[in-house]
């Protein structure tokens, strides 16, 4: 992995927005939809929205790094999600949490919670449907509509995007994210299968035999047993010197 020159997460947090001028789940998001993209023929114009210098489709960061990225897809009961953060901020730990556009028109004030609560805030599209197998315009509205509720309510579109029930972006849904103005699309390598409601022992125990340096961890709110395993996996990286940090903390 490339190393990118550092850039204030605040900012980056933030920097979507600049970029809108140039132009529980029921299921996970693991199972279908694996093509993995070309670069996309749009680049976005604002050099400080993400850093550059990383594959468009970015899948953990560097090995190197004392830290892990804990990425949310961020969609059902607010109750719990209020308890995952509030959990995490216990632990000094900071989230990458992936809204739904149709969530956050339910419950809008989650937008500012998370970002108050020091995570980063990204787009898994509008209504999590299987978007890369969906039409050109149906697939740019997914996006877009999400997009545009992220900018309404933080005035930020976000700085990562995630495809919905797939863990990587077909070409066109590369795109498409691209010309939406998203830089990156944000997969991972590993997954906490927490959607198939293991039991927290379960999750702890798949998330932690995987977990290294610079990965990148796929969660979702709206489950008990996330919550429930949310303290023994901060309690573990802990001792294994890891932080838990936000993507563009671990990517920057």
């Amino acid at each position: 992995m490339v190393q990118v020159t550092p850039t204030h997460r605040r900012d980056l947090l933030r920097a979507g927005a600049a970029l809108t001028a140039t132009g529980a789940l029921t299921t996970g998001c693991g199972t279908t939809g694996t093509a993995t993209a070309a670069p996309p023929t749009v680049t976005p114009t604002s050099p400080s929205a993400s850093p550059r210098r990383l594959p468009f489709q970015v899948t953990h960061g560097p090995r190197t790094t004392a830290a892990v990225a804990l990425t949310f897809h961020g969609q059902g009961d607010p109750a719990l999600a209020e308890q995952l953060l509030g959990s995490a901020e216990q632990h000094g730990a900071h989230l990458t949490v992936l809204a739904v556009g149709s969530w956050l028109d339910q419950y809008p004030a989650m937008a500012r919670r998370v970002l108050d609560g020091g995570h980063d805030l990204g787009n898994h599209t509008q209504r999590h449907v299987s978007v890369n197998a969906m039409a050109e315009a149906d697939a740019r509205k997914e996006i877009t509509d999400c997009a545009e509720r992220l900018r309404r309510l933080t005035g930020s579109i976000g700085s990562w995007f995630r495809p919905s029930r797939a863990p990587t972006a077909s070409p066109l849904v590369a795109r498409l994210a691209a010309e939406a103005g998203y830089p990156h699309v944000l997969s991972y390598d590993v997954d906490s299968l927490d959607y198939t409601r293991p039991g927290a022992p379960a999750i702890t125990r798949k998330v932690l035999a995987e977990v290294t340096g610079g990965s990148v961890v796929s969660m979702h709110f709206g489950y008990p047993d996330t919550v429930a395993a949310l303290p023994a996996v901060l309690q573990e990286l802990h001792r294994r010197g890891l932080r838990a940090v936000t993507t563009t903390e671990l990517l920057s």
